[in-house]
């Protein structure tokens, strides 16, 4: 599982932790699941099983007030991850870019309630996605702004 980090000894980074070994609280949000199953561009067309090719991806209540305006992209770059994160000792370390939503976007999110915590563990799971969510790179989910001209 995945849990964005608020801050404190390894920065904001995304954490990732075996199943089961971090606590999930009642009111931390569920960002989504990551489909193992899927490459670039394919549109799932069931949620994956929980326990073979399903991360889920959680963040505090409080974090998530603060980045509830925006899509949060996972990448993974060249580094060192975070001290207590699975890809701290394989050269790698997973980034969030993010990007603000669209009124559009934020409209619709106003009509889904995010899953919490204690929805989850009584069996409360999001949607299927209807559009791809892999990319095969950050700028195609998140792009950078062009600076402005001179």
């Amino acid at each position: 599982m995945m849990h964005q980090s608020g801050g404190c000894c390894d920065g904001s980074s995304p954490m990732c932790y075996p199943l089961g070994e971090f606590i999930v609280g009642d009111r931390d949000v569920l960002l989504g699941i990551l489909d193992l199953r899927l490459a670039v561009g394919e549109v799932p067309a069931n949620l994956p099983s929980a326990d073979l090719d399903a991360v889920p991806v959680w963040i505090s209540g409080s974090q998530f007030q603060a980045w509830k305006h925006t899509q949060l992209v996972l990448d993974v770059v060249p580094g060192r991850g975070g001290g207590f994160s699975l890809e701290a000792p394989e050269g790698w370390r997973f980034l969030s870019r993010a990007r603000a939503f669209t009124d559009e976007e934020n409209a619709a999110l106003e009509l889904a309630p995010p899953v919490v915590g204690t929805d989850y563990a009584d069996g409360v799971r999001p949607p299927v996605p209807d559009s791809g969510q892999v990319v095969a790179e950050a700028v195609d989910a998140c792009p950078v702004p062009a600076p402005p001209a001179r």
